[in-house]
């Protein structure tokens, strides 16, 4: 044992929030996934404020927001290629994948032929894969550490994407306003290969077939990407709670997100009437909630019951939410979304838990794949709020969105309470360490 094991031995007790760490694969694993997340919110800041400010429209701007997602459809797929292949594997060759097409975008810059048109294209070839990267770690997550540290591991992970935004929002913004677009595209094709190299030290996160006789009796030993990928939406459709974190990730997706996400430019641009350094900061104030949400999670999430902190914390998401779209200022505007951030890293994270749990394990990539459909209505919700920003006002259709999302979660709440409120709901028991 290494002097790396040693010392995790010693302080990572079983209910210690390090003890993911333990494990040498989450130990490459979350240094891997943060350098991917950095450059990615990196890439999202700098681009998104470019096409707002050399188009000026909104439209375009969502365009470009709802085309990083245009392989959802595909996330299913690339999770069944996981459980196949191996999640290492598939993961790392995303990446090298990002690394590439940072490549370009920095070339274009360099020769003076960026414009809007190519960055909507390089989105777009983004987009095929990026909405796979989420499931796929979180799957590779839970093949690789053990279930008694998995909350830990959930929580600590998640940092990774909620530190992103708070450091590559700022940095990005910091970079581009004072050296340029070249500096900062060189510095993210670095980490972006960063990344890349560091997941090729992960495990495998393979279920070998000798681990699961009762799969390997039921159906053939290699059976076709389809037919596992119908197998895992089956097993979704078939489990209460597991519909019903799919169902409310849809909603959520639709109705909170673009206004955290790809509306942000919009937000401090037209209604803040801020520069970048101020879309900086204010994406920099919902992430912060959020790794603080997760922080919280990991330490503690094991007390909570997930199916009602899911719904809990998605009502009071779209609370402070309310509170952020009516600030004036840019102050009550960063306080609300600190605790919209924490609200919302509560809410996903204790739906992350419904599914794991939900799961046999050689279904995870799988199901996490078929969880990325549930980000489909993420464009579907830009592209409706650019077409209705300039009819209606940004306030009411912020208005009518809110609403809409809270009178679905009662719906949810409605529909499914035997399977996310009842305390001996599957899935609801508290995590014993």
């Amino acid at each position: 044992m290494g002097n790396i094991e040693r010392l995790m031995t010693r302080t990572a007790t079983p209910t210690s929030f390090l003890a993911p760490f333990g494990t040498r694969s989450f130990r490459f694993q979350w240094p891997a996934d943060s350098c991917t997340a950095w450059a990615l919110e990196m890439e999202t800041l700098i681009l998104g404020w470019y096409v707002l400010v050399e188009t000026g429209s909104v439209m375009m701007l969502t365009v470009f927001g709802a085309l990083q997602f245009v392989g959802t459809l595909a996330a299913p797929l690339l999770g069944t290629l996981g459980d196949r292949l191996g999640l290492r594997r598939v993961l790392a060759t995303m990446r090298f994948a990002y690394a590439a097409l940072a490549g370009v975008i920095l070339l274009l810059t360099l020769t003076g032929r960026l414009n809007p048109a190519a960055v909507l294209v390089v989105a777009g070839l983004a987009g095929i894969i990026r909405p796979s990267d989420i499931g796929l770690r979180t799957a590779l997550v839970g093949a690789t550490v053990p279930a008694v540290h998995l909350m830990s591991a959930m929580g600590i992970a998640r940092t990774s994407m909620d530190s992103a935004k708070v450091a590559g929002a700022l940095a990005g913004a910091g970079v581009v306003a004072s050296h340029g677009m070249a500096p900062a595209y060189a510095a993210i094709t670095a980490i972006h290969l960063a990344g890349a190299l560091l997941t090729l030290r992960v495990d495998s996160g393979r279920v070998e077939s000798a681990a699961v006789p009762a799969l390997a009796a039921s159906v053939p030993a290699r059976p076709s990407p389809w037919h596992e990928l119908r197998e895992g939406l089956a097993v979704i459709w078939r489990t209460p709670q597991l519909l019903a974190a799919m169902s409310l990730a849809a909603l959520v997706n639709l109705s909170a997100f673009p206004f955290t996400g790809g509306l942000m430019p919009y937000v401090a641009r037209e209604v803040l009437a801020l520069d970048q350094r101020g879309l900086g900061w204010l994406i920099a104030a919902f992430a912060g909630g959020a790794l603080v949400g997760s922080l919280a999670m990991g330490a503690l999430g094991g007390r909570f019951r997930p199916g009602r902190a899911m719904l809990g914390a998605s009502l009071a998401w779209y609370g402070c939410l309310a509170g952020y779209v009516a600030s004036p200022t840019l102050a009550p505007a960063l306080g609300c979304l600190v605790a919209a951030g924490i609200a919302q890293s509560t809410s996903m994270l204790a739906l992350q838990m419904l599914l794991m749990r939900g799961a046999a394990a050689q279904l995870r990539g799988r199901v996490m794949g078929v969880r990325m459909l549930a980000i489909y209505p993420l464009p579907l919700g830009l592209l409706i709020a650019g077409a209705l920003i300039p009819r209606l006002g940004f306030l009411a259709t912020a208005a009518l969105y809110l609403a809409v999302g809270v009178l679905l979660v009662g719906a949810i709440a409605l529909a499914w309470r035997s399977a996310l409120l009842a305390a001996d709901a599957p899935g609801e028991a508290r995590v014993t360490r």
